[in-house]
Formats: structure tokens, C-alpha cells, sequence
């Protein structure tokens, strides 16, 4: 699996969370201590809002511990919401064009998770995402089919309704292919003025995906990142977060689990 973090609050340098922590996110693309996969060395990506509408986004297939671009530009931006994400491949091959986040115009999007029986079910999740949005595919992930087809669906005026849409489409797919593996989603999406992060899969076990305050602000992420692992408190399973940019929450129900699904 890989790991995420996403903060919301007031502007800070992003080395404070992704550098600085003894058990940063850089440090976790080497040794996470609550993933399947030790190791996501598979490439890595931040991106993060400043003063225009569009975020900044950099992403390449080094491992985030050898990527010394990373590290300097973490050391240099100052961000009120940012993203990152360091990848353990699922799904497509280790590329630039599969390294979340993944963006589109406003919007930047990253997930860690799985569409469990992808390679039976990819060419009908690619279906679902629209002609006029198609050619915006750049690469090979489930993560990002997710993202155009949720933008299909209305991402843009509803994210947490398009998102409970297109997972809920993909999984009648693989309810009518007989698929049986799990589809599982720890994801964080976000516009500029809002951040959702999610925590859902449709057998009842979701990634995990923590939560605490950071002054002023929130950062979740996929396991802590700090010392401090007291303060911070797990998102509960079939929920969305809704973090403001400054950093208001709210935490609401988002999907229940599917009916565990019997392969043909």
C-alpha cells in the first residue's frame, strides 16, 4: 500500500510535516511501520496551492529518500494545503504519468488503496470516464481512472457525491463480472479552498487513514508522522473528512460497505 498526508490550516513550509518528522513521509517511502508494504520506492509527488487557483505539482519515479528535488523544494514552499504521496505500485507501471497526485485544473486528487480484479475490470472503469475528459489520461493507474471518472461525474460541484458515484458504478461492475476482490479507498481530494479525505472499502477493512491538529491547522495521513502518535486519532471507517483551508472539520458518514461480492 502506499502512504499519504495532506494538511490544511495556515501557510507553513512543507518540510514541517514531510522532512523534519522522524517518521516523516520520506522517511516512510523506505520503512512504514503500518503497511503490508515496507517499502514505496515506486516514485513520488506533492502538490500544493499558492497564490493562484491552479496548484503546483511535482512528480518523478525516484524513491522520495534519493529525491533530492524533493527534499529542496519542500524546504523552500510555504503552502496553507498541500499534498504528497509516495507510491507502492498496485496497479500500471512505475512512471511519471502514474505518480499521484494526480491534478486537473483546480483540483489535485491521491489514493492509496486498490480496485481489487483491476486487470479484468480496467477497460470497463475506463469506459466510464467521458470522451471529452479521456484524453486527459496520461497513464495506467486505477487512481487516476477513478479521478477522470469521478470528474465525469460531477467532481467539481459535488466531490463527495461524484466520488460515492463512481465507486459506486465500479462496483457494479465487478459485481457483474464476478469479481470478488475488494475495492479499497484512502483517498484525499482537493480544490484550494476545501481538502475531503476519505476512508472506505467495500469489505469493512479500509486503509487506514489518521487525523490530528497541527496548530491551527489538520494533517491526515496514512500512519502518524511525528513522535507524538497519541494526538492523533483514526478517521472511522466509511467517512469523509471535510477540512477548510483554515482549518475548520468536520467528519460525516460517506458509503456503507458493499455486500461482499462471490466470484462466478
Amino acid at each position: 500500500m502506499c502512504r499519504l498526508l495532506a494538511y490544511a490550516g495556515p501557510p507553513i513550509l512543507l518540510e514541517k510535516l514531510l522532512v523534519e518528522p522522524r517518521a516523516s513521509l520520506i522517511s516512510q517511502s523506505l520503512a512504514a511501520r503500518e503497511a503490508r508494504t515496507i517499502v514505496n520506492g515506486d516514485g513520488c509527488g506533492i502538490g500544493w496551492y499558492g497564490e493562484r487557483p491552479e496548484p503546483g505539482v511535482y512528480r518523478g519515479i525516484l524513491p522520495a529518500w534519493s529525491d533530492a528535488n524533493l527534499v529542496s523544494l519542500c524546504r523552500q514552499i510555504r503552502s496553507p494545503m498541500f499534498v504528497a504521496h509516495v507510491r507502492s505500485a498496485t496497479s500500471g507501471e512505475v512512471s511519471t504519468a502514474n505518480c499521484h497526485p494526480f491534478t486537473d485544473g483546480r483540483h489535485l486528487f491521491m489514493h492509496n488503496g486498490q480496485i481489487g480484479g483491476y486487470p479484468t475490470l480496467r477497460r470497463a472503469v475506463d469506459a466510464m470516464i467521458p470522451d471529452a475528459l479521456y484524453a486527459r489520461r496520461r497513464g495506467t493507474s486505477d487512481s487516476e481512472a477513478i479521478f477522470l471518472a469521478a470528474l465525469g461525474n460531477g467532481l467539481d460541484a459535488d466531490p463527495v457525491g461524484a466520488l460515492g458515484a463512481t465507486l459506486e458504478a465500479i462496483e457494479a461492475k465487478a459485481a457483474a463480472q464476478g469479481v470478488a476482490e475488494p475495492l479499497r479507498f484512502a483517498a484525499v481530494h482537493a480544490d484550494g479552498d476545501s481538502l475531503w479525505a476519505y476512508r472506505w472499502s467495500s469489505d469493512g477493512h479500509p486503509p487506514t487513514l489518521y487525523w490530528r491538529q497541527a496548530g491551527d491547522g489538520v494533517v491526515v495521513a496514512s500512519e502518524p508522522c511525528d513522535a507524538g502518535s497519541e494526538a492523533w486519532s483514526m478517521v472511522p471507517p466509511d467517512s469523509v473528512m471535510t477540512i477548510g483551508r483554515d482549518g475548520s472539520r468536520e467528519i460525516s458518514a460517506f458509503r456503507r460497505p458493499a455486500v461482499t461480492r462471490q466470484a462466478a
